[in-house]
């Protein structure tokens, strides 16, 4: 340890370098904050850098080049590589629901994934309509699939699915819904739900990290299998290949306009409950700000290109229905609706306007009776003319 006249020197010279000393360093602003809100403290400055650089603009001339680039860099944030894996599928088991068949299969999502899946086909010839149904989070790993259609020969997940029901559907099954109507359904888990469920919603970023260290992407696989399994079920004997949509709820809602934007399989999209912008939900208090769920939802590096309605504009100009609720507290209204007038942008350069629909609802975070009938009645419009 230094003698008492050594330590006098130097404390004298470290102030004569101009830093604080002892006695006044805490009443001296000599330090920015490092964290708050679970987030950097100069976030603020950070977003205020965001210009979504791939975004749409009217200065855009070549509508068709500039959604390759925005396809190819989000195919590229997702850390996948194309996989055009043989489906491969096995019929496991079938149930007559009057109108329509139920079949629980297996086929092949990926090179690394042999996956269970619930398919409804109506009975007759076709060719039919059809729709990937596509699960919400809700922090809810035991089900994934039986959330949309209703499963059977398992009484624990049946009852679970119910109960999902009737806390968000109105006690209905929306993939059956839609069957009653002609159409054939497909929904699958996606990883870490129901049949391939290991997740917890403390486990969500280690799974997300692990990935990473691996080199692939959480939300990556869910993109490349959400287009795998569009990609398959336009692949079914009697499926109109031109009339195949994306539909889904919550975290699903994401992943059909998301699913949409990057495959050609898809071509028409329901998103329920699901479109803000960066700027919006990235604020103290909201949601994405906890981790967990949103991993299943974070291409990084994805802001510095494009905002969350600039990928979904990369659909147009298909067909498209947004839903959102006026009380739901995980998207600010005037975010969303600054999301709306983006998209809405986007269509109307292609103009397609008329393809284009976002709808206000007075509810909260929801999938009722009367919009899922509003969402279908529009469906129908869009493939069939009714």
């Amino acid at each position: 340890m230094p003698k008492p006249s050594i330590r006098r020197f130097l404390l004298c010279s470290v102030l004569s370098m101009g830093f604080v000393s002892p006695s006044s360093a805490a009443d001296t602003d000599f330090q920015t904050v490092g964290i708050q809100n679970n987030m950097p403290a100069f976030f603020e400055a950070i977003k205020a850098k965001l210009d979504f650089k791939l975004a749409w603009t009217p200065q855009v001339k070549d509508l068709a080049a500039w959604r390759q680039a925005g396809r190819d860099k989000m195919w590229e944030l997702t850390l996948q590589s194309p996989d055009k894996t043989p489906f491969n599928a096995v019929v496991l088991d079938e149930q007559d629901r009057g109108s329509y068949l139920a079949r629980k299969m297996v086929f092949n999502i990926t090179a690394e994934s042999r996956v269970q899946a619930l398919l409804l086909v109506p009975k007759g010839s076709g060719p039919f309509p059809a729709a990937l149904m596509l699960h919400d989070h809700g922090s809810k790993f035991d089900i994934g699939k039986e959330k949309l259609i209703q499963t059977w020969n398992n009484d624990a997940r049946l009852e679970s699915s119910k109960a999902w029901a009737i806390k968000f559907f109105s006690e209905r099954f929306p993939g059956d819904e839609l069957a009653k109507r002609g159409y054939v359904v497909l929904a699958t888990d996606a990883l870490g739900w129901g049949d391939r469920a290991a997740l917890t919603f403390e486990t969500q970023q280690a799974v997300a990290a692990n990935s990473f260290n691996i080199g692939t992407s959480l939300a990556g696989i869910m993109a490349l299998e959400d287009t795998r399994a569009a990609e398959f079920l336009a692949a079914q004997p009697g499926v109109d290949k031109k009339k195949v949509a994306a539909i889904g709820f919550s975290m699903g809602a994401f992943r059909a306009w998301q699913a949409a934007s990057l495959s050609d399989a898809v071509t028409a999209s329901i998103a329920v409950n699901w479109m803000a912008t960066t700027q919006g939900l990235m604020v103290p208090g909201n949601n994405q700000l906890k981790g967990s769920s949103a991993w299943n939802m974070l291409h990084p590096g994805m802001q510095r290109y494009l905002d969350f309605p600039d990928v979904a504009s990369l659909a147009a100009p298909k067909p498209a229905l947004f839903f959102a609720g006026e009380k739901d507290g995980l998207f600010p209204v005037d975010s969303v609706n600054a999301s709306f007038d983006k998209m809405r942008k986007v269509w109307g350069a292609w103009k397609a306007e008329r393809n284009f629909d976002a709808r206000l609802l007075p509810g909260t975070h929801e999938f009722l009776a009367s919009t899922q009938d509003a969402a279908y009645d529009w469906l129908d419009q869009q493939f069939n003319g009714k």
